[in-house]
């Protein structure tokens, strides 16, 4: 208890350390690489871009204003989740076909083969595996107890399968709220900007009677860029959060499968 309490507070500290580092390589991206005087005409920011090369799409989204750093910290965000997601849900799924090994995991047990069924759970190393290798071990400690009766024994197995259960599961989920609150926060923080953008695109209309032009595209394209980087951050965050919980969605059906077959199992070969 004491182990899954402290993985749970690092994984908690682990998600705010990303999640201020984002923010601070966002700021600094901002600042030095899109800000850079080689972007602007004259190396002077409250010029335009220069009109060719990267150094024009640089300047352009520095254009975007001080919206621009806090997009681009959610994006990194994403793709830092993004990628340790990945990680997570890809060794959880463990070796070979989750769906083949409970089939296998079942064959084994008709035929009273436990050990070798814990063996195939050792190399399979997914999280179907621990739940069910927690549940096969009960299962063998129950077969060998002569003292208790078959209806305590098949409670104890799922009670064993339960609590194997709840330590995994936390670890499938976590950090997806994260990209759940992007996945809205990112399009409320590109609105945010376009209002700004309009803002100082209709000051500019209204300057002296005689639009000025550079404030006027300043405010449009500040609009426009933070609009593109809104949507497009949050689709990438919904995308990845509904392949994700897609892929959790398996993995638990599978944790449940295994934890059924084992208790009916040993519920049919024992009297």
């Amino acid at each position: 208890m004491k182990q899954n309490q402290s993985s749970s507070n690092f994984s908690a500290i682990f998600a705010w350390v990303v999640i201020a580092l984002s923010f601070v390589v966002a700021i600094c991206i901002y600042v030095f690489v899109l800000g850079s005087p080689s972007n602007f005409v004259n190396g002077d920011l409250n010029n335009h871009p220069v009109d060719t090369g990267v150094e024009k799409w640089f300047g352009t989204v520095h254009k975007g204003g001080v919206i621009v750093p806090m997009l681009l910290g959610l994006l990194i965000i994403v793709l830092t989740f993004t990628f340790e997601r990945i990680i997570t849900i890809v060794k959880a799924a463990g070796s070979g076909s989750v769906s083949n090994f409970t089939r296998s995991i079942k064959t084994k047990l008709d035929a009273n083969q436990i050990d070798e069924a814990i063996t195939m759970c050792d190399n399979q190393k997914g999280s179907v595996a621990n739940v069910m290798r927690a549940g096969l071990t009960k299962y063998k400690e129950m077969s060998a107890d002569a003292h208790l009766p078959k209806d305590q024994k098949v409670i104890a197995i799922q009670k064993e399968v339960e609590e194997a259960t709840s330590l995994e599961l936390p670890m499938l989920e976590k950090n997806l709220v994260v990209l759940s609150t992007i996945s809205s926060i990112a399009t409320l923080m590109g609105l945010l900007g376009t209002v700004i953008g309009m803002i100082k695109a209709f000051a500019a209309l209204a300057n002296s009677g005689a639009p000025d032009a550079t404030a006027l595209s300043t405010g449009i394209s500040e609009a426009l860029i933070n609009t593109a980087l809104g949507i497009g951050t949050s689709a990438l965050a919904i995308i990845m959060y509904n392949v994700f919980t897609t892929q959790i969605d398996k993995l638990t059906y599978g944790i449940d499968e295994s934890g059924y077959t084992i208790t009916q199992t040993f519920a049919a070969k024992h009297s």
